[in-house]
């Protein structure tokens, strides 16, 4: 039985999030994890050890296990096996820790959108969550009522060392029964010939068993435009990318490409680990 965690707090953000996760889990028998953390004012050093912490610990608890139970009775989640669980920690180590200890698959975040994130889900958090997280990230954005991704875009260089999370991917591709659409970004910056680019994707292609794809190159100002612009031109309905854990969401060219592309895509954005 596969596994999904959705980071809560309460916000529209992360209800959205929790329905998306209700689509995937019901439609693959999939259990859910519903997570919160509390950050309190006096957690961490002694401060549990302070009698007048406790009751303040107390208190925030008790409105949390009311307000995840009141989440839950949702009716989005029948017939869904959902678990809950609430922590004392920093969000993105307690994301992390949740996910190792309940044999985790996939984690689902909600996302304002083009402004970026707010409320528990913020942006340094989640670049904090996609370098340490080993397991897929999906972020949905403000709005998305339902998740089809009939068509997916997985945008990269192709180099060797993206077959680990190509690999990945496509476990997802099936699940959702989405139409492959992988694309090289170019850029003035990172000009490659389109013969050199053609050979070298279909070099990488030829390492899998894959059918219901296209590839593509696309040219554009910057990689962050060239994946929206190219992801609006085939009407994707979900964007995939690969992450590496040392430069956090700096991945398969330079800069915060990633940390760019969650923030102002329109779209669900999909990460995988290097």
């Amino acid at each position: 039985m596969k596994r999904i965690l959705v980071p809560v707090d309460f916000s529209e953000f992360s209800v959205e999030a929790l329905k998306v996760a209700a689509q995937i889990a019901r439609k693959n028998n999939y259990e859910i994890v519903v997570l919160h953390l509390l950050e309190l004012p006096h957690h961490g050093g002694d401060g549990f050890g302070h009698g007048n912490t406790i009751p303040e610990i107390i208190f925030f608890k008790n409105k949390a296990i009311e307000r995840l139970e009141e989440l839950l009775d949702a009716e989005f989640l029948d017939g869904i096996e959902v678990f809950e669980s609430i922590e004392f920690k920093k969000v993105d180590q307690g994301v992390i820790d949740v996910s190792i200890k309940n044999d985790i698959d996939l984690i689902v975040m909600g996302s304002h959108g083009t402004s970026g994130f707010n409320e528990m889900i913020v942006g340094s958090n989640t670049e904090k969550i996609v370098r340490s997280s080993k397991i897929p990230v999906l972020v949905i954005k403000k709005g998305m009522k339902e998740f089809e991704p009939t068509n997916f875009v997985f945008a990269s260089d192709f180099s060797n060392e993206s077959q680990k999370p190509f690999r990945k991917m496509l476990e997802y591709a099936k699940i959702f029964n989405s139409k492959l659409f992988l694309v090289t970004i170019c850029t003035p910056a990172s000009f490659k010939a389109t013969a050199t680019t053609e050979k070298n994707m279909a070099d990488f292609v030829a390492n899998f068993d894959l059918d219901n794809y296209s590839t593509h190159i696309y040219n554009d100002s910057n990689i962050e435009k060239g994946i929206i612009n190219f992801s609006n031109s085939v009407q994707a309905d979900l964007i995939g990318i690969c992450t590496h854990g040392r430069t956090g969401l700096a991945h398969f060219y330079s800069g915060s490409i990633g940390e760019d592309l969650v923030n102002h895509a329109m779209k669900p954005v999909i990460t995988f680990k290097i």
